[in-house]
Order: C-alpha cells, then sequence, then structure tokens
C-alpha cells in the first residue's frame, strides 16, 4: 500500500474490509459458537467499510478535500490489521479437504478477549475516518455555499439530531433497548427490508431517546442520510415549512452525487424551498436522488431519521409527508431507508395504511414484552439514582432493591415517568429520601399514570408555601407555566418577564422550583422548555376534568 495516493488507499481498505466481512459470513452460517464474537467482529469491519466508501464517494466528485490526505497512516495502518485478519479468516487446504468428507471444516480462530481488542483497534480507526468524513462533508457544503447563494436552503433550526438544541438530551444507556436497536440497525442493513420503518408509541415511553440512539449510531456507521426531529413550539421544528428543505441539505452532504440535481432544480426555480410539499419533495430530493451514480455502491444504507411526526402542526402535512415517502420504495441507485417515530395517534395511523403493501414494517413500544421494558426501566432507575447517592453521599443502601422494584412497578411502560422522577428525587436543596418516599405513596393509588408522574411534584411545591400564600402561589404557577407551555416558540427568561410585565427576578424565582419538568438554561439567551411534551398534557387534562388546584389554560394559535 505504499505510495499510494489517500483515494487509492481508501478504496484498498474498502476491498480488505468486505472480504473480510464476506469470511465472517461463512463463519457465522457454519460455525456453533461465538456467534456473538462473529457477529460484532463483521459488523465493526463492515460499519468501518461504510464510513470508507462515503468517503470514497465525495472524494470521487470533490478531490483535494481538506482533511482525507491526512489519514493515509491510518488507513494503512488499518489495512495491515485487516490484512492479518483476513489471513487468520480463510480457512487453509486442509479445511478444504476435510470438507469433501463431510467434517465440519470451520473453527473461529479468536478468543473472545483478542476479538474485543480488534474490536476496539477498528474502532479507533473508524472514528478517525468517521471525523475526517464529517470534516471534508462541511468543507465540501461550504464551498458549495460559496459557489451559488442559490443552493443554500432554509434549514430549520436544531433539527438534526447532533444539534446543540438536542445535545443534552437522553441516549439510551448501555445494555438498554439493545434487542430493539439491533431490530432497527439488522432492518436498515437488509437489502430486503421495507423502506420505512414506523416505531409508535404512547407518550412517554422512549421513541425520541431511541431515535436519537439510533441517528448516532448510523452517523457512527457512516449511513445517516439525514435527520429531523419534530417539537411542538419550537419554531421551523414544530411544522414542515422547512422539513424537506432541511433532509436535502443533509442529504446533500451525505450523498454529493445529488448535487447536479439539487442545483438545476434551484437554478429553474430559486423559490423551490417555499413551494407546495410536493414539488420540495419530487425536487430536492427524489429526482436528485435518482441521478446518484449508478456506479456508487448499493450495499450501504443511507438512512433518514424522521421523529415525532405527531408533533408537525397540521395534519395535513403529516398526511402528505407520509404519502410522499412512499415513493422512496422503488428507489434503485440508493438503498434508502426511512425510520419514523411517532404516537399511534389515529391521522398518523390511517397515513400509514393507505401505503401500499410492502412499504412499511411497524413496532409498537409499548407492546414490547414487560420484561424487556422493566428491565431497561430498572438499569436506569440503578444508574440515576446510584449517581444522587453519591453526589449527595447517602447511604450505601439506599435505595433498597424493594423502592427500586416499587419505582419500576410505577413506570412501565413510560420511561418519561423514571427520568422525571430522578430528576425530582435530585432536586438541589431537597431531600432523596424524602422525595423518594413521596413518589412511592402513588404506588397503590388510582391516579392516572401522567398523574403519578407530576402531582408528587406539584403537592410537595405546594406545601412548602405558607398556608396563606398558597393561592398566590397556584396563581403565579398558572400564570408564569401556562404561559411557557402555551407559547409557540420558546422563550427565555428576559422575553418571558416582558411579556407578562412581571420583574425578572420573580420570574427566576418562580422558575427555579420547576427544574424537575422544565428545563430552565443558565444561560440568559437559551429559551426555557419543556422536558416533554407529557408536562402540557397533564396540565391540560386537569382543567378539562375540571380537578384543582393543579391546571393551566389550554390556548390556541386560532383562539389567540
Amino acid at each position: 500500500m505504499d505510495g499510494l495516493s489517500a483515494a487509492a488507499s481508501v478504496m484498498t481498505v474498502v476491498d480488505i474490509s468486505a472480504k473480510v466481512v464476506s469470511l465472517c459470513y461463512k463463519y457465522s452460517v457454519e460455525v456453533k459458537h461465538a456467534k456473538d464474537d462473529i457477529e460484532r467482529l463483521r459488523q465493526k469491519v463492515n460499519d468501518t467499510k461504510n464510513v470508507l466508501e462515503k468517503l470514497q464517494q465525495l472524494e470521487q466528485n470533490n478531490p483535494h478535500l481538506p482533511t482525507t490526505n491526512n489519514v493515509v497512516d491510518s488507513l494503512k495502518e488499518c489495512h495491515e490489521q485487516l490484512r492479518v485478519l483476513k489471513e487468520r479468516l480463510e480457512p487453509g487446504r486442509g479445511h478444504r479437504v476435510m470438507r469433501r468428507v463431510g467434517v465440519r471444516a470451520l473453527k473461529w480462530p479468536f478468543t473472545s478477549k483478542e476479538v474485543e481488542k480488534i474490536v476496539q483497534n477498528i474502532e479507533s480507526y473508524q472514528n478517525t475516518f468517521s471525523l475526517a468524513l464529517q470534516i471534508d462533508q462541511t468543507a465540501f457544503v461550504l464551498r458549495v455555499d460559496r459557489k451559488t447563494d442559490r443552493l443554500l436552503l432554509p434549514i430549520a433550526e436544531g433539527a438534526s439530531f447532533d444539534s446543540h438544541t438536542e445535545e443534552h438530551n437522553a441516549r439510551c444507556l448501555p445494555n438498554t433497548r439493545t434487542e430493539l436497536l439491533s431490530t432497527i440497525r439488522d432492518w436498515a442493513n437488509n437489502k430486503d427490508s421495507k423502506t420505512i420503518f414506523w416505531l409508535c408509541g404512547m407518550a412517554g415511553t422512549g421513541k425520541s431517546t431511541i431515535a436519537r440512539t439510533a441517528a448516532q449510531g448510523f452517523a457512527e456507521a457512516g449511513q445517516l442520510g439525514a435527520s429531523f426531529f419534530f417539537k411542538k413550539g419550537e419554531g421551523e421544528r414544530g411544522n414542515a415549512s422547512r422539513f424537506f428543505s432541511t433532509i436535502a441539505t443533509d442529504l446533500v452532504a451525505s450523498e454529493p452525487g445529488m448535487l447536479p440535481g439539487v442545483r438545476k432544480a434551484l437554478d429553474e426555480d430559486s423559490a423551490l424551498s417555499q413551494k407546495k410539499l410536493e414539488d420540495q419533495f419530487e425536487k430536492l430530493i427524489f429526482l436528485p436522488l435518482l441521478g446518484v451514480s449508478q456506479m456508487r455502491s448499493t450495499t450501504r444504507a443511507c438512512v433518514i431519521v424522521i421523529d415525532a411526526l405527531d408533533e408537525c402542526e397540521r395534519e395535513e402535512d403529516i398526511r402528505a409527508i407520509l404519502q410522499l415517502l412512499t415513493q422512496t420504495k422503488d428507489m434503485r441507485t440508493v438503498l434508502l431507508r426511512v425510520l419514523v417515530t411517532s404516537r399511534p395517534e389515529l391521522h398518523i395511523r390511517l397515513g400509514f395504511k393507505q401505503m401500499p403493501n410492502g412499504t412499511y414494517q411497524d413496532l409498537v413500544l409499548h407492546e414490547v414484552a414487560k420484561n424487556t421494558i422493566e428491565h431497561d426501566i430498572r438499569l436506569f432507575y440503578e444508574h440515576e439514582l446510584t449517581l444522587i447517592r453519591q453526589a449527595r453521599m447517602l447511604s450505601p443502601d439506599w435505595p433498597t432493591p424493594d423502592q427500586i422494584q416499587a419505582l419500576v412497578d410505577l413506570a412501565v411502560p413510560l420511561f418519561i415517568f423514571a427520568a422525571t422522577v430522578c430528576r425530582y428525587i435530585g432536586t438541589k436543596g431537597g431531600y432523596p429520601e424524602q422525595y423518594l418516599n413521596k413518589v412511592l405513596q402513588y404506588q397503590k393509588s388510582t391516579f392516572s399514570q401522567l398523574d403519578r408522574t407530576y402531582l408528587p411534584i406539584l403537592e410537595q411545591l405546594l406545601v412548602e408555601q405558607e398556608e396563606d400564600e398558597q393561592e398566590d402561589w397556584l396563581h403565579a404557577f398558572r400564570k408564569v407555566v401556562g404561559s411557557i407551555i402555551n407559547l409557540e416558540i420558546p422563550l427565555s427568561i428576559g422575553p418571558v418577564s416582558r411579556l407578562l410585565q412581571i420583574p425578572r427576578k420573580e420570574v427566576e424565582c418562580r422558575l427555579d422550583a420547576f427544574h424537575s419538568v422544565l428545563s430552565v438554561p443558565n444561560s440568559e439567551n437559551i429559551p426555557i422548555r419543556l422536558f416533554h411534551l407529557s408536562f402540557r398534557e397533564f396540565l391540560v387534562n386537569r382543567q378539562k376534568q375540571g380537578k384543582s388546584p393543579f391546571w393551566v389554560d389550554e390556548r390556541r394559535k386560532d383562539h389567540e
């Protein structure tokens, strides 16, 4: 490999990676034992190959990008490791002779410890190549931007899974959701899979956390084409106005072969991003994808992740998006996969039912086996409560196994319950043992699960007020929190203060108690957000049911 250019080096490593993947597949078929080790190694080598294929395609379309030439040494080292790996995996002449007489010939040549070390080494190379790919993609997009302003498509700020807005939102903990994430990964990589995977579930079942984790995994494997995380009340993230232009922007960076088609569409209509959704999809995504080079490897999936589709404001737009996505079913130049998460709302269920047969597969989160959900929620509690115990220097036997089990029983199947409870128990200045006991008082109650999630928090806050001040506190709660949850676009503390015409310090003081249910940033420029829309749902439901004292007025845009 000495003396090869960066492009040639990439091609050489892609070739030997494909051979190693093929050998691993043969072992997985013929060897009875070590199935997990074989699959881990196969997956890691395949992920690295996928990243390099994207790097190869980007280089073919745009030679002399800044970073690719700087990873030649890593490419050589990776190639050498894969060469040695290939030699150890290749069956010798004796094996072939043995197979002729019907004796099982192949024997897996590695111990689990050896596999772990190999996987770690390959993963370090994959991370190096992924970083180079990200830098070169960014440089490519910036270069395109400088060439023509008309290629600058408007995007929904904060909609991508790796945006700053989403940066601190939860990912799945290690050893949780493993079977589900494996199912999603297998769906994406199987060329015979249905194009769309619909992950649906009731509020609080962890759809966005799974989508975030899956998107990150696809990005690390070089397979993420685009992502869009809808969020009601967050500007363009709450509607479809910039949905396809945002997806197209991501896809151009991921699939550079789309660039001529997108440029042509914008040359013909510079206002295309403001046209109807059908025109945007066809001219910014569908036709440019059809124009991707036939020389492109079709073995690497290009995955689009769309989270919380139900939070898109207009039902008509949701139906249009679903109908347009069905057209990707017959895409031949790109192995396109679309992961969609949403609540099982009626209009979304009908939208999927109207799709042609064979277009999508689905998985209902709240119908996943109860013991699987219990296992994952228990691991979450153990992780979060251990952090609280260590930070607050509590007794090493807190919480007890019985208390954790009681918390698990209360939470299943809602991960948002577990997350909210842990934020509440860990409230700064609070008493974790007392707050835990408060939550467990609702163990045998007849309250709904949303009530059991939020009532302990609000009742605790109310009890902490002097009796003659409780009504004033409730009035301020409805005014401040009610305004925040009804804002179409989230505001930071300063604008909220001016909107409500009350002193900033009072807003800060009121919000200081609500860190369990609101994301109240330290910076004065960052908007206040709900941790989860289920808090709004809880408050609005209590208003509709005439339950007091905790409720807020539900305000709709068309009534304002």
